[in-house]
């Protein structure tokens, strides 16, 4: 059975254009979850344009349904500093 999981990459793009938390991600993400969708999907990115590593800490606290994270491969440096800190 096909499954709809939403990419809520483009509304990081957009929070982070105007600054500030509007449109609230975690918000969106736990309404599209209300409404049906049967998973939240993110593509983080080591310049973090579109969703932020914080982003997507702060989403795995309270997605309750599949979260996919559609990884970039970064270089092993990054991984051992703060900022690029495994996800747990």
């Amino acid at each position: 059975m096909t499954q709809l999981s939403v990419n809520v990459n483009k509304i990081a793009t957009l929070r982070n254009a105007r600054g500030g938390n509007v449109p609230d991600l975690i918000k969106v993400a736990l309404d599209c979850e209300r409404f049906g969708a049967q998973g939240i999907t993110v593509h983080p990115r080591p310049d973090e344009r579109h969703i932020r590593y914080q982003d997507v800490r702060d989403l795995k606290r309270v997605v309750t349904t599949e979260f996919n994270i559609e990884g970039n491969p970064i270089p092993p440096s990054w991984i051992s500093s703060k900022r690029y800190a495994p996800i747990r």
